[in-house]
């Protein structure tokens, strides 16, 4: 599956791993990932049965910084999830689902970028007799395959939709949405290679917010002495010239 440069952003939802169907009895790693303040945030749920809560209030274990680890999830688990920060901000939200069908689709939980090259991946308890997986998109058949993977190679916002799977036996998957967003580029980003830091992007923003000032103050600065360099010379110039005028009248 691949990884997508979703997380730019500074603040941002990680799931681990990253899918939006888990089966019973998984485990989940919600990760509130913030360049600024890593322990300012707080994963948050809402289902249907539960309101409303954050972590370890009744569910989740909090981890070290803004980490929420659900273990032995059950379907009860499924919901809406994302961090939010003390001051109410609040990151993407994703919605999970924890399934006891026999077959789940492990499909990004993120959207992915525009360009980015996707796999879907039909996963069942046990192996089908005929090894055939059937993938559908928005209610229709758009292949088969008997690895179990359907690969698109470059996401459009076309692809953008409902998926699910099933087995030769029609045993079904349940639905989850693939979000495809023209808005993030693919141009520094590979399957084999890690995202582009955003902390970077953050400290290279701040060295020029602070950097810019100082380089114009001492612009400045030198102006002002070249120009104070120039009138003084002006002056001792003309004091000389009117010390040759009087020596000469004299």
């Amino acid at each position: 599956m691949q990884l997508t440069p979703f997380c730019l952003m500074l603040s941002c939802l990680r799931i681990s791993p990253d899918r939006s169907q888990f089966s019973r009895y998984d485990t989940i790693s919600l990760n509130c990932e913030d360049q600024l303040n890593s322990t300012g945030w707080k994963v948050k749920r809402k289902t249907v049965e539960g309101g409303i809560r954050p972590c370890s209030s009744g569910w989740g274990t909090a981890s070290s910084g803004s980490t929420c680890i659900i273990g032995n999830i059950y379907p009860s688990d499924s919901g809406v999830y994302w961090c939010e920060s003390v001051d109410g901000q609040q990151t993407n939200s994703v919605n999970i689902t924890i399934t006891d069908r026999a077959v789940i689709l492990e499909s990004p939980a993120l959207p992915v970028s525009e360009g980015a090259a996707v796999t879907l991946h039909c996963k069942a308890e046990m192996n089908p007799p005929s090894h055939v997986f059937h993938f559908y998109k928005d209610g229709r058949h758009i292949g088969n395959s008997s690895t179990g993977e359907m690969t698109i190679h470059s996401a459009s916002k076309s692809d953008e939709g409902l998926y699910k799977c099933s087995t030769a036996e029609s045993v079904e998957s349940a639905s989850s949405w693939l979000a495809v967003d023209v808005s993030l580029s693919n141009s520094n980003f590979t399957s084999s290679a890690s995202p582009v830091s955003s902390a970077a992007v953050f400290r290279l923003t701040c060295h020029l917010l602070v950097g810019i000032p100082y380089l114009l103050s001492t612009i400045l600065l030198g102006l002002i002495y070249r120009d104070r360099k120039k009138a003084a010379q002006r002056v001792r110039e003309r004091r000389r010239s009117s010390k040759v005028i009087m020596e000469i009248a004299v």
